[in-house]
Formats: structure tokens, sequence, C-alpha cells
């Protein structure tokens, strides 16, 4: 499984949660760190979680190695290592605070919009 098949299972099992705003940078170019960042955001602690545990899940269905999951007591900001695609799971406002998109302005948007249900 290519990085852009784990961005696809990551997308589509945030938004099966009902994540906002679902962001996917491609920073292949000016990142070793991963191809893909994925950011994103719920309104809830609980709902934040709930997202993080849907990607872990999807993620172990599929063969996908998780390296790190870092943040899952607070529920303000989970992050979860699959090594090239590095997921944010915000709640809204600690998102508007760090504002990742901007930090990483010079990555392109990757549109995701196919995974995604109306």
């Amino acid at each position: 499984m290519d990085s852009k098949d784990i961005l696809k299972v990551v997308v589509e099992a945030a938004d099966s949660k009902k994540a906002d705003d679902i962001v996917a940078l491609d920073v292949q170019k000016i990142s070793y760190v991963a191809d893909y960042f994925v950011i994103m955001q719920a309104d809830s602690e609980r709902q934040v979680k709930a997202i993080a545990d849907i990607i872990e899940e999807r993620a172990t269905e599929n063969g996908i190695v998780i390296k790190q999951v870092e943040g899952k007591n607070s529920g303000n900001w989970i992050l979860i290592d699959l090594a090239d695609v590095i997921v944010h799971v915000f709640k809204t406002e600690t998102r508007r605070f760090y504002n990742l998109e901007k930090l990483w302005s010079e990555a392109s948007i990757v549109d995701t919009s196919k995974w995604l249900v109306d």
C-alpha cells in the first residue's frame, strides 16, 4: 500500500465520523518527515477521540503500521503517525491556535473530494 492509498483510508475513516474541514497537504517536496499531512477538526473532545479511534481501526484493518499515537488522553490534538502519512485530529479551537496549514503553506493541497461522502 503506497502513501496515497494510506491517505485515502485516513480521509474516508475521518469522514465516516463526521470530521470537519479535512485538509490533506502534500509535503513530499518540502519535508523528509512524511509524504502527506492530514489535518481535521471536531467540536468536542469526544468526537476528536472517536475520529482518531476509527482512523486507527481502519489502519489496522488495512495492514497499515501505526508507528505512534500522541495526545489521546487530552482530546485536543491527537497525532497519528502512519509513517508516510501524519494525521492531526484537532479540537476546533486548538486547530485555530496552531494553524498548521499556515506553517506548511508551501505544501500543495490534495483534492480529497472524491473520497468524501456528501
